[in-house]
């Protein structure tokens, strides 16, 4: 950062950091500790599709990496586009399975990285669930500003929010994970695959 920089006072963006998705086991723990949530097995990324052969080579490659385990009784990614044309690859796992899951995770985010589509990714989330199984909770990572929120749709409320949950679990997690300071960065990921 050079001095003008410093005088405009421009800052350099936040770089993402994969590994920032190993603290959601940590995280786990102290959500079920402090609030009862539990982890769902669900987690999904999310990233714009781009037209090309390569791409879809690339995403044909990921696919594949995550089917692996199908003959052993793996569940396949699913893929699906939301309302807005976003991509979505969904993994399944046993909910005490959740370090393989973000093993999955990570897995996607560094091979679409690696070939350079790093612009493309927008977000991963892992699905959590509260003891009785009705309030749905999403811990979501903001590939471009390496940082995670909490995400509380309110069940069964249409397109609202429960903004109570979503300050008490970020309250909760600042020792396990880098969280987003910026609220208005907190964006609704609605209908997500694996909430």
């Amino acid at each position: 950062m050079g001095i003008l920089d410093s005088l405009f006072g421009r800052t350099k963006p936040v770089q993402p950091d994969l590994d920032q998705l190993f603290g959601v086991p940590s995280a786990a723990l102290t959500l079920e500790a402090a609030a009862g949530f539990r982890p769902t097995g669900l987690g999904s990324v999310c990233f714009a599709s781009v037209e090309g052969g390569a791409f879809d080579e690339v995403e044909r490659q990921v696919r594949d990496l995550l089917d692996a385990d199908t003959e052993r009784g793996g569940v396949p990614v699913e893929a699906s586009k939301d309302s807005y044309g976003y991509s979505w690859l969904l993994a399944r796992h046993a909910p005490g399975e959740l370090p393989e899951l973000v093993n999955d995770l990570h897995a996607v985010n560094s091979e679409l990285e690696a070939h350079g589509f790093g612009p493309q990714l927008l977000c991963s989330l892992v699905g959590f669930r509260d003891a009785e199984g009705r309030r749905p909770l999403a811990l979501v990572y903001l590939y471009k500003r390496g940082t995670f929120y909490p995400f509380a749709p309110v069940p069964g409320g249409g397109e609202k929010r429960d903004n109570p949950l979503e300050l008490e679990v970020n309250a909760m997690l600042g020792n396990d994970l880098r969280l987003e300071k910026d609220l208005t960065r907190w964006f609704p990921v609605w209908g997500a695959p694996g909430l």
